[in-house]
Parts: C-alpha cells; structure tokens; sequence
C-alpha cells in the first residue's frame, strides 16, 4: 500500500482482514501499533488486536468499528522492580507459565481464532506464538519490531541458568515461521529472522507544538533542555546538576507519561494522518543507523543458542558484559571509512583483536609458545597511523551437488556462519615495519627496500603449521614477467609447514598473471579463520575469497563476485595443487545468509539464489575424519570421471562415423532415430551433467568398465583432458561409478530444487531427504565414504524411523559432502526445537560411540560479495 500525501495509506480494492498481535511488555509497543492500526483500517481493513493493553490505549486514538480488541496476553516480557532491575529468573519462570506451560492449549485456541475471524494476514510486535500459530493455520505472517525476546532471554538464561535455555530456541523457532522481519530503528541483534527489511521510526503523532509545550512546562526559549524519559521510571528521580552543561534542564518525563497512561491529558487530532506519517518518515531518516554502528550478536547469545558453545575457530574471543558492549569497545578503537560491518558478531570480534595487538605483550601469560609467537608477530605487523582493509568469507555447506561440480552439475550451496577474517594494510617498502629476518635477508642481498610480503595466520597450533609466512614480491617475478604457477607450486611446497601461506599468497600471483597488476608497496596480512579445516566445510575456499577480496578493496580493483571466485580456483588448483571444482569459491564469494547459491559450474553460472521454506532447515555434523580435497581418494575420481567423459565421446564419435558410412553393421534407421545431432552432441561432451541418465543407461552405462589401468587408458585414449589432474600409469583407477555419479546427482539437484518450492508437507521433507541418502550412497560407491560419515548418516536414519519421534519435529535426510573422504554431513529436516534436540541427541550419541564430539554447523552468513569491505583507522587516543 503507497503512502498518500492528503489520505494517509491509499485505499485497496481488497478487504482483508488483519490480526494484529502486541506483546504484554509495557505500554510502549501497544502505542507504535496504533499509528499503523490506523493507517490499516484508514485503508478499508478490518484489524483485531490481540493485547494485554488497557483499551483506551487504542479507542483514544482510534474510533472505527473496524477495530476489534480481543483482551488476551500471550508473553509476559520481562519481570522488573523498576526501570533498571530485572529479575532474570522470575521473568523465565514467569514466561514459562504464561507460555510454555499452556502451549498446545494457546496454538489450539490461536488457530481456531484465526480460522473463526477469517484473517488474511498475521501481525506481530513481538509476540513468539503468534508466528507458530499463524504458520499451523495456513497463514501468512510478518514481525515488527526493534527487539525479539530470544535476545533478551538468551542474557537472561546466561545469569538464570541454562536448563532455561529450550525457551530461547523455542521463541527462535517460533519466530523463524514470519515471512520476514520489518525492523525499526534501534534494533538489536534478531538472527532468528530470515529476511529483513529496514523501515524509518513509527512515533505517536505530536499533539502539541514545540513552543506549546516549554509554554505548559514554564521553560524558557533559551534553555537546553535534555528529557530523561523511559518506561518504569521513579517520577521523583532527577539528574544531578554537576552532569549538565551550563545552561541545560533536565526534564523527567515519568509523571507526566503516569498520567497520560492512566487517561488523562489526551489532546484532540490537530494533524492529518499523512501529516503524521510524514512526520515519522522524516524523524525515522533522521535516526537511521549509519554505517559501521551495527549491533553486534554478544557471545552470550551464541552459546544459549548452541548448547554446546563449540568455537570452531581459533580467533580471540573477548566476553562482554553489561557495563562495556563489544561494539562499543570497537566503536572506540576504530573509525569505519568504509563500509558496514552488517551486524555480524564475529566481524566485531576481529576488529577487538585488532584493536588489541599492539596491547599483546600484557595478555601474553597462560599461551602456548606457539601462540605467542603469532600474537607477537601480528602485534607488529600494522602501521596503525594508517588504513587497513578487513575483508569476510564464509566457508560453505554443500546441500546437493558435491563432487558433480568439475562435470558440470547444478549445485546448491549454503553459506555457513562460520568466516574467514582477512586485514590487510599496504604501505611504501620505506615505511613497511619488516621483521627481523626479513630485513637480515634484504640486507644479505644487499637490496634497498623492495617490496616483501608479511602473513600472519591465526591457528596454527592447531594445524601444526608455522604461523607466520613472509617474501620479497620480487621473488614472484622471472625478469619482467610473473614466474608460472607450476614454479610457483614447487616454491611453497618445498616447506610443509609453509605450504599453506600458497591459499593467501597466491591470490597475488594469480592477480599478477591474470589481470596484469603490478603491486609497488609491501603487503601484510592478517590471517583469522573460524572456518575449521579438513571439515569439508571449504575452509580453503574462505582463506582465499577473504585473501583476493581484501586484496583488490586495498588496490582499488573493481572485481565482480562471481570473476574474483574463478580467479580464487586457479589459486587452489594450480598454485595450492588441489583439483577442486568452483563451488566452494562460488558459495563464498555470492553466496547470501539462508539462502541457497544455485549454481551451474559450466564454468560458473549462477541461476539464482534458492530460498530456505520456513519449514526446512540444514544442519552440519563433523565427523572428526579429516578431510582433503587433495587427497588421492578425491583426486582418483575426479580421473576416472574425466575418463569415462572420454570414453563416452570416443564412443558417440565411433557410432556416428560408422553409421554415417553405413559400414561395419552401421544401421541408418537407428541412427535416425537417435538422431545425429544427439549423437554429435555427445561426440563433443564438454561436461558429463550434460548427458541425460536415461541416454547414458541406454547407451553407454553397461559399455564403460568398471576399473581401469592408468597405463591402458592412455594407450587407448592418450589423455583424459583435465587439466589440473594427472593419470598415473601405474592406478587403477574406478571409471563407471565415477561417471556415473555425476550424470545422476545434477537429477537429483534439479529433483531437489523443484521439491523446495512445493507444496509443505511430510511427503514433501520425505522425498528431499531421500535424495541425500541416495547421494550419500552413490559418494561410497565412488569410494569417497568413510566409517565416521556413515555412521552418522545411520543415525539420522535412526532417529527419522524411531517410532517414538513426535510429529512436530523430526530429520528426514544427510549426505556426506563436499570431496568424502570424511568431513561434514549435511543433515535436512522440520525447522523445530525438536529437530535441534535430535541433532543435540545424535552428537552425543557419535561421542560414546567413538569418543569425538562433533562440531555442529548450523546458521548461516552473507558470502564476500554481499559483505563488500571495511577501510578502517586505528583511533590514537593521546
């Protein structure tokens, strides 16, 4: 509906019925609600308002027969002695009773009444229930608020206790129901809501003029005035005057807000609605956030939502309290030139242990040396005069696609929570801070300063890899041109515990070869993963994206997303040496939170972004077997497949030579009816996906052999035509399984990615989960299974056909991902609090099974593209 400039909202031809949910917490959300009630029924709607508010609150505004009051409270909000304490405990217990106790009942009666009113469309401010209940009646439903009470109960349950913590979940869970969140200026942290949408301030209307008001309260035009107002406050409270500026008045505002709420002083309309409204847009402009002041998601927050409170990775944690927010505390060390941290928590916590590097040598008690050793490093990396840029990349759940992606198949990836960190500061060789062998090396050549490259990366006592990494840029020169990558590749693997400065470094040479660029300064980098590694979770993929991102934010290089994760796989495949497709690279790069990539690789072709119903959900299970996508098993079916490619084609090309001479038995009727450009289609295969599963089991499947000797296939077939492979004569290598793979899993991706948008029902979660079990079985048949995988995929199954499993909440599906060979499964089923239980159940049950715990993935976060990049300055306070 458009906003009218004499009417207020335009009329629509319409009429619909709303159900407009406010939460029992104070009088504050009640009195926003009426300025959009108004609007509504101003428009030709009927709007019934569930409140605990008193009725006047609505009827003094609002005299239409179009609004009904339905007297109802469905959450308590928080439990207060006064405006500024909270009584933790009591407010969760009291939750509990209004709440959770009488649950069933209230979605029982709440549906009914939906149903009995006829209601086109569900309202919340910020009612948890109303969303679940609006979702069992078949309704749609929306949020809006600056606030969620998963939020404030997630602190609460930190101080109360956690056998609180399933109400946190519980309201999450019913909060992931809306459609989407309109979120008002102020906000806090709300990860429970999908989609988001920014709105200016909803006010009360003004009923008296500025000059009115000093007139009723006796101030003068002349004076400062600061108004100390908020709900619950004792009336006689007052500011001292030694904390106001000279010529200030503080007003208390409780008195007369106390008198207001109790009926009095309620002043006639002297203002339009569109007036009003306009009034609000304009104030609501006026208090938007701006960039780089985002609130942050705190630390207590993640750990009520995860029961566990598994770090996956090996950056700084810093605790926040009550008295000194993180994003304070970053607000204060750095300006944001640039850019807009999007409220992302770990963002936050990167920039804190930035701003705390140059304070490193007074935390240095209690670490490892080896820890030390890197903080140090990193405590003397940065010019802090001057800007850095700090670029993000997640790593990735791979959904459906998997290893199909070097053969071409549609794939369905997800951005995880979990990100790579990258800062990156350049500076004039004179100026760069070298460290100590690095200036003993420049001065053995007997070099003026020269260009170097300085990294630093965090976790390396978990990885056991030397954490800091440093060369002169030259050293990436062969005369006047970039060395090649073959070199390249032999100079960082000639130091194991080097080789994974290749994943950063190399995102300069590729630049270097790939699009000229010529870098004149010195680089440092500071390295910092969250993304854990051999968890098939593309922990390599983040480094790089994270890497080249920051990279071209530093040199002012204009890189679309999907180009800069092509030129991230030619880091990995021919500098690293892994042969991995470009999912991984891709989903880092372009991928969106909760929502899934879909993706082409023919090269790289994104179709679109898939969305998430409100009723699925994806988890990640580690099943603590290291993972390597360039291990031999992953290697070995990548040469297979492209051997069956080329048999495939050297098959199709002899068909159609044959028939075409009609010699040898060639029959012209079976070639007309196969049809040649079929034929020559396939002739020229330039991806397996492109072959159809009926046309490869009617043609080719019981034609290619099971194994093959290295040695044989070349000299059938000279080569397989993958470049970042090599046949080893000496294999035997799996080739049906392999290519047969690939041509089935784009079926079931493109079977699955139709199935997201049908109709909700069991048979629908039914059939998505049965594709990943069968794509979990075809990866063993390949030989990319392993003992850790299978058993959780046997314990989903477990759990989905246990006859006890309730309706409400239960898994239906999981597949092993990314390249096999142990890592990750991605696990699908009803977004519920039960289903999070299971997985909670499954993970135990992996650890007595085996002694490991698994790490859990669960949310999701934007991909490199989406978040863009910070150019920040160190603050220098003197």
């Amino acid at each position: 509906m458009r906003i009218d400039d004499n009417e207020g909202v335009s009329a629509s031809s319409k009429h619909l019925v709303f159900a407009y949910y406010v939460t029992g917490h104070g009088f504050g959300h009640a009195t926003r609600v009426v300025e959009v009630v108004r609007h509504l029924i101003a428009a030709g709607h009927d709007v019934h308002v569930v409140t605990g508010a008193p009725d006047f609150v609505f009827t003094s505004e609002i005299q239409s027969p179009r609004l009904k009051i339905r007297k109802v409270l469905l959450d308590c909000g928080a439990v207060q002695a006064d405006a500024l304490t909270v009584d933790r405990l009591a407010s969760l217990e009291k939750y509990v009773e209004t709440a959770v106790v009488p649950r069933a009942e209230i979605l029982k009666t709440e549906v009914e009444w939906l149903h009995s009113i006829k209601a086109d469309f569900v309202v919340s401010d910020v009612v948890p229930v109303a969303c679940r209940a609006a979702a069992d009646a078949g309704i749609r439903s929306v949020c809006v608020t600056n606030f969620s009470w998963d939020f404030i109960y997630a602190e609460y349950v930190m101080a109360a206790g956690y056998h609180h913590r399933s109400i946190v979940w519980q309201i999450a869970e019913d909060y992931s129901h809306c459609e989407f969140l309109i979120r008002l200026p102020g906000y806090c942290p709300m990860p429970a809501f999908r989609d988001v949408i920014d709105v200016p301030l909803v006010v009360r209307r003004l009923h008296k003029s500025r000059k009115e008001v000093r007139k009723e309260l006796g101030i003068a035009e002349d004076v400062n005035v600061v108004i100390l107002n908020f709900g619950g406050q004792p009336s006689g409270w007052n500011l001292k005057e030694a904390s106001l500026p000279t010529g200030w008045l503080c007003l208390v505002a409780a008195h007369i807000l106390q008198e207001t709420a109790i009926g009095r002083h309620c002043a006639s309309d002297k203002f339009s609605g569109a007036r009003r409204l306009r009034d609000a847009i304009i104030l609501g402009y006026q208090l938007q956030r701006v960039p780089g002041r985002d609130i942050a998601i705190p630390e207590w927050y993640s750990r009520a939502e995860n029961e566990l409170g598994q770090s996956a990775g090996s950056s700084p944690t810093f605790q926040v309290n009550e008295n000194n927010s993180l994003v304070e505390s970053c607000s204060d060390d750095f300006d944001i030139l640039q850019g807009d941290v999007q409220g992302l928590s770990d963002t936050w916590t990167f920039l804190k242990s930035l701003a705390k590097l140059d304070a490193i040598h007074d935390s240095e008690k209690g670490m490892e040396k080896k820890t030390m050793r890197e903080r140090k490093a990193a405590g003397g990396l940065f010019n802090w005069e001057d800007e850095i840029f700090v670029a993000r990349a997640p790593g990735r759940l791979d959904v459906m696609g998997g290893i199909a992606d070097y053969s071409g198949s549609l794939v369905l990836q997800m951005p995880i929570r979990e990100a790579c960190h990258v800062a990156l500061q350049r500076n004039h060789p004179g100026k760069h801070r070298l460290w100590k062998h690095a200036q003993a090396r420049q001065q053995a050549k007997g070099q003026v300063a020269t260009p170097v490259l300085q990294i630093v990366s965090y976790g390396s006592e978990i990885s056991n890899r030397a954490p800091t990494f440093d060369m002169d840029l030259s050293d990436f020169m062969d005369g006047d041109k970039p060395i090649s990558y073959e070199k390249a590749r032999k100079f960082f693997a000639q130091d194991p515990a080097q080789k994974w400065a290749a994943y950063v470094a190399g995102t300069i040479l590729v630049l270097m070869t790939e699009l000229g660029v010529r870098f004149e300064d010195s680089l440092s980098f500071l390295v910092s993963s969250a993304v854990p590694e051999g968890k098939g979770v593309s922990s390599s993929a983040a480094v790089e994206v994270a890497s080249m991102s920051a990279v071209a934010a530093a040199h002012g290089l204009s890189i679309n997303p999907r180009d800069l994760a092509i030129l991230c796989q030619k880091v990995e495949n021919h500098i690293v040496g892994a042969p991995c497709g470009v999912m991984d690279q891709m989903t880092s790069s372009c991928g969106e939170a909760n929502k899934l990539l879909a993706m082409i690789c023919q090269p790289a072709e994104v179709i679109g972004l898939v969305e998430i119903p409100n009723h699925v959900r994806f988890w990640g299970i580690d099943s603590g077997i290291r993972h390597s996508v360039g291990g031999a098993d992953y290697g070995s079916v990548r040469v297979g497949a492209y051997m069956g490619r080329k048999m495939i084609k050297s098959m199709a090309s002899s068909i159609l030579s044959q028939s075409v001479s009609n010699g040898n038995g060639g029959n012209p009727e079976e070639l007309e009816d196969e049809g040649i450009e079929l034929l020559e289609t396939e002739a020229s295969l330039d991806y397996l996906c492109n072959l159809s599963p009926h046309r490869y089991e009617a043609r080719y499947a019981d034609k290619l052999p099971d194994f093959m000797l290295g040695q044989t296939f070349i000299d059938e077939y000279s080569d397989h035509d993958d470049p970042v492979t090599v046949i080893d004569q000496k294999r035997s290598y799996s080739v049906k399984a392999p290519a047969r793979h690939p041509i089935y899993e784009n079926f079931r991706v493109k079977t699955f990615k139709a199935l997201l948008t049908s109709a909700t029902s069991d048979e629908q979660l039914t059939a998505l989960g049965g594709l990943l079990y069968q794509c979990h079985y075809s990866y063993s048949a390949c030989g990319l299974g392993s003992d850790g995988t299978n058993r959780l995929v046997q314990l989903v199954q477990g759990m989905q056909h246990n006859k006890s499993t309730t309706d409400d909440g239960t898994l239906y599906g999981a597949k092993i991902t990314g390249g096999g060979s142990g890592g990750t499964v991605c696990v699908i089923g009803r977004n519920s609090l039960r289903s999070s239980q299971q997985i909670l159940e499954i993970q135990q049950r992996y650890k007595a099974a085996t002694g490991y715990l698994p790490l859990i993935f669960e949310g999701s976060s934007p991909g490199a593209g989406k978040f863009g990049y910070l150019r920040i300055r160190r603050r220098i306070t003197l």
